[in-house]
């Protein structure tokens, strides 16, 4: 069982015991004839091979009160587009697959290009984007829920708790974000563990004072998950980053974009496992090294638009303050494993807070020598106001790629 505590700025929703599935499902369908639902599955071809993808549409099956699947394919040629058409053919719901590297919707994105629109790289973010677009040109739903295809722990409960906090008309939120203990035989979430959270506490020290940005920012239980539901307006206004500061970004905009009291955080499940990244220390440009870069310049550039000013003397003081707040978090996380009977390795904790005290530094140095950095994604707004007929355009491509024509 859970803690009920609540701390921070915004709502948390914690699992508290027993927790009738059945019952609260037939609660959702009857909300979601009023409120209902689109679900997002950004994925990578790659992933309809593996058994956690075909494990979460086992699950998916049994849900009722889905109206729409919108699929994010990526990495996908014409022989695997048509495979994923086969595959995701067995769910009840009303399934779109946008097939990112099909010659009509790489047509749109380059239209968009042409129209001087951000539209970031190939990704998450991207593809998180121009899903949500489909659900706003389809005009079917009014929340949208997103989670990855890659959990291996998946269960309905997760989405049912996930989507809730929206649908039901008697709570009045406009974001919810996803919250689970990254621990099964050990801890993990490091980047969230050793990174995130010292950078954030250490930001606030330095800067001296407190930082509406950063108190929000350190409410988030597991502020790098990858699962959230959220109104479609609010997807309509958003701006997000197309690299790894994804989901940091995301929370950034939400702040602008909402009050605290309409935004909120659930736990999902007892334990949640997925693929893990390479530490790959010695490359800048792969695993947790190029993640950590792009979530710290991400924090940077949004602290910057906050207005405050970040100098090349701040970002050596930060650093250092860092360092000794992640290396303090190892020994309480070393105390907390040994309470509870779980490895732990020092060692390799403190292998991985040196990698992300240089990957700090590789991103002062980003974000002083181009503190703009890679524009963020376009909304929708300015989309819709650059190409009136675009939503009538995206709806059409993809219906024609799901349709086989």
């Amino acid at each position: 069982m859970s803690d009920f505590h609540q701390s921070g700025v915004i709502t948390t929703f914690h699992r508290l015991g027993k927790y009738d599935l059945e019952a609260i499902e037939t609660t959702l369908t009857e909300y979601t004839e009023r409120r209902p639902i689109a679900l997002v599955l950004p994925c990578l071809y790659s992933e309809l091979e593996g058994p956690a993808l075909k494990n979460i549409l086992g699950h998916l099956r049994a849900v009722r009160y889905i109206r729409q699947i919108v699929v994010g394919l990526d990495r996908a040629d014409r022989r695997q587009f048509d495979f994923a058409r086969r595959f995701f053919s067995t769910l009840p719901q009303e399934v779109k697959i946008l097939w990112r590297d099909g010659p009509r919707l790489r047509k749109l994105m380059k239209l968009m290009v042409q129209n001087d629109l951000s539209i970031g790289g190939p990704g998450k973010g991207s593809n998180m984007w121009l899903s949500s677009g489909f659900v706003l040109a389809d005009e079917q739903c009014k929340i949208i829920a997103l989670h990855d295809c890659d959990i291996r722990t998946y269960d309905r409960e997760l989405l049912a708790r996930l989507v809730f906090p929206l649908a039901s008309p008697n709570m009045d939120y406009e974001f919810c974000k996803g919250f689970y203990a990254r621990v099964s035989d050990r801890f993990y979430g490091r980047v969230t563990r050793l990174l995130v959270t010292p950078l954030i506490r250490a930001l606030q020290k330095v800067l001296g004072r407190e930082v509406p940005l950063l108190v929000f920012l350190d409410s988030f239980r597991y502020p790098l998950s990858g699962e959230f539901s959220m109104l479609a307006d609010l997807a309509r206004i958003n701006r997000i980053p197309g690299d790894w500061g994804l989901e940091m970004g995301v929370l950034c905009e939400v702040f602008r974009n909402c009050t605290a009291k309409r935004i909120c955080q659930v736990e999902l499940c007892d334990t949640y496992e997925h693929k893990h990244q390479n530490l790959s220390a010695d490359d800048e440009r792969k695993g947790l090294m190029k993640m950590s870069a792009d979530i710290a310049k991400s924090v940077f550039r949004n602290l910057a638009t906050e207005g405050l000013v970040l100098s090349d003397a701040l970002f050596k003081t930060l650093t250092i303050r860092y360092l000794r707040v992640a290396q303090d978090a190892v020994k309480q996380y070393e105390d907390d494993a040994a309470i509870n009977g779980l490895p732990f390795d020092r060692h390799q904790e403190m292998l991985a807070v040196r990698a992300f005290t240089n990957a700090l530094r590789l991103a002062a140095d980003e974000y002083l020598h181009d503190p703009l950095g890679i524009p963020l994604i376009s909304n929708w707004n300015r989309v819709t106001s650059a190409i009136p007929d675009f939503f009538e355009m995206l709806k059409e491509a993809v219906d024609q790629d799901c349709n086989g024509k």
